[in-house]
């Protein structure tokens, strides 16, 4: 493969401390390079130099003639005064970009919703970023240099964003480097893996599931280092391997030695003493949204929503931006009454709600992390059963990275990830039975995410989370559900069924899919009743037999192979299994179509 570009003994400090030293790396025709590593090791320095923003202290960065490469930035840098279109295409007449297909793909799939004509000035942070992410691929680049591309994405503008990159370059054409924290997104894109820390960059084969399980081999080799990393990194690799059929399925890595190095690790939750303790503490009710509709003026956001909460539940929301998500868990949390129907808690509901904003800080800022921590308790228990154990507040902050130094920082000093740590925990010290997590990723690198979703196996209670982080939203919940045309839909098929459902949508209806779910069909009264009671108990069916057919893969596996006739047999369960749940799929979908 041909060389693109490469970096000799780079070198790199500030007045307090050296980032790289010495370090030495390539990019060559067909790398797909994902950047991981702790927030503050130096990810975007190593990025901006191989890209040619930023220069060296030490050694030099060389790239082949005639190579060009493109950079997305994390900061904002487009001007206020010019138009979407110009943005993108610049002066290039309409005519030219718009018989080109790749701009073409850009443009539906990035800024289908925004209009053409706007000026900059008036778009959003979030509607920005997609603008600059837009003009970028719609260059021509031998190298693409993104840091954090995902940034303010939804699931299905990161599911098409993954799938563009895939397709933009022959298998050994071009070159790709992406610092990212999302970690669905680097199994799907990435085909070779740099981590960054303690001053070097340590590359691996693979995405990011390659990735773990060379860490845990690695961190085996040398026992004694960064114990806790290595307990958490082989906990997720066990979810990796006895997760979602889509990524267990895949031959990322060597399966014999995953099974091997996870054979000892339970599963990463012990649901029924979790449910049993949230009973305990909740009772048999949670919150219940009997036939709620919540309108703004003229908006109907919400319509005829029924769902009850259980205790020990794990749920999470998708939704395109404005459909209605922080009005159903504001509905949830009482902040917000419905318009219609009515919402039901039982008497011993305590939520809590970690939102974007950090306004449990607000407070605390001139106070050291000790002492806004120790002012709760002295010690707390988490856990269940044989697991639970008691952490006083320093244990605590050390499970959650903060290191001893840090301690004594006072909170308006710390970084935007150990702060949205810090809440976390705040949050969960107040013990409460039903937590709401709004995008709760922001600001954490791949590490702290999974010392957050460590953290949460051990919680018992209600848990509902709205992330566009798909890998934390499928590794925490065990159920997901979707707002469509105001209505709240069961995913018995998790993400991959949401997209299909857009996408299905859309093409049929050549609209949006929330305003082709919105229109109305033939169904009203006691038929429109019955036929969502239906629905509801359709995808109950539906998760029950999904769940007893993976039980019966995963006991076909491990049946002696040479008994034939019990192998027969097993066969034939899962056979029917798949059968009943393609029945209850078909029905649902013929439902679902007469409700909208």
């Amino acid at each position: 493969m041909a060389h693109l570009l490469g970096a000799e003994a780079l070198h790199l400090e500030y007045p307090t401390k050296v980032v790289f030293d010495s370090i030495s790396l390539g990019v060559n025709e067909g790398d797909r390079i994902g950047i991981v590593g702790r927030n503050g090791d130096g990810k975007s320095s190593l990025l901006a130099m191989l890209a040619g923003r930023r220069e060296p202290d030490a050694g030099r960065v060389t790239v082949r003639g005639g190579v060009t490469i493109g950079v997305l930035d994390q900061a904002d840098t487009l001007p206020d005064d010019v138009t979407i279109g110009q943005a993108v295409v610049g002066d290039i007449p309409e005519h030219v970009w718009a018989g080109d297909p790749k701009v073409r793909d850009v443009i539906a799939g990035l800024l289908g919703d925004l209009p053409w004509d706007a000026l900059l000035g008036t778009l959003s942070g979030g509607q920005r970023r997609r603008v600059a992410l837009a003009a970028l691929l719609a260059g021509d680049w031998d190298i693409l240099a993104l840091d954090e591309p995902t940034n303010h994405l939804d699931v299905e503008a990161i599911a098409w964003l993954a799938d563009h990159l895939k397709k933009r370059w022959a298998p050994n054409a071009g070159g790709l480097l992406t610092v990212t924290h999302d970690r669905w997104f680097l199994d799907e894109v990435c085909t070779a893996t740099w981590e960054v820390h303690d001053r070097i960059v340590e590359p691996f084969e693979g995405g990011y599931a390659a990735y773990i399980l060379q860490r845990v081999e690695r961190d085996r080799q040398a026992a004694a280092i960064e114990q806790r990393r290595q307990n958490l990194a082989r906990k997720e690799l066990a979810w990796l391997r006895r997760g979602a059929p889509a990524r267990t399925s895949k031959p990322k890595f060597r399966i014999d030695a995953a099974n091997q190095l996870i054979e000892d690790v339970p599963e990463i939750r012990d649901k029924t003493e979790l449910q049993s303790l949230a009973v305990s503490r909740l009772g048999k009710d949670v919150v219940d949204l009997l036939d709620v509709s919540v309108a703004y003026g003229d908006k109907q956001v919400l319509q005829r929503v029924e769902w009850r909460l259980a205790p020990g539940e794990r749920t999470g929301i998708l939704g395109v931006n404005g459909a209605g998500k922080s009005t159903l868990l504001s509905l949830i949390a009482g902040t917000v009454d419905p318009t219609e129907g009515r919402v039901k808690r039982g008497k011993t509901v305590k939520v809590a709600t970690l939102t974007q904003r950090l306004d449990e800080l607000e407070e605390h800022l001139a106070e050291p992390v000790r002492v806004v921590i120790s002012r709760l308790r002295t010690t707390y228990t988490f856990g269940t059963g044989s697991k639970a154990a008691e952490l006083s507040p320093g244990q605590l902050l050390e499970r959650m990275g903060f290191s001893s130094a840090q301690l004594s920082t006072p909170v308006k000093d710390l970084s935007g990830g150990q702060k949205r740590r810090l809440q976390l925990l705040l949050i969960l010290l107040d013990q409460p039975n039903v937590l709401i997590l709004d995008e709760p990723t922001n600001d954490l690198d791949t590490d702290m995410l999974a010392a957050m979703e460590d953290l949460l196996d051990s919680w018992p209670g209600t848990l509902i989370v709205v992330s566009h982080d798909r890998y934390f939203l499928e590794r925490v919940t065990d159920q997901q559900y979707a707002i469509l045309g105001g209505r709240l839909r069961h995913l018995p098929g998790g993400v991959d069924e949401y997209l299909r459902l857009r996408q299905l949508e859309q093409s049929s209806s050549g609209k949006p899919a929330e305003a082709a779910a919105a229109t109305p069909r033939g169904l009203a009264g006691a038929e429109l009743r019955a036929a969502q009671k239906e629905v509801t108990a359709l995808e109950r069916r539906i998760a029950k037999l999904t769940e007893q057919a993976g039980a019966a893969r995963a006991a076909l596996a491990d049946h002696d192979q040479s008994d034939y006739a019990g192998l027969a047999r097993e066969m034939e369960a899962i056979a029917a299994l798949e059968d009943e749940i393609a029945a209850a799929e078909e029905r649902w979908f013929e439902l679902t179509e007469e409700i909208g």
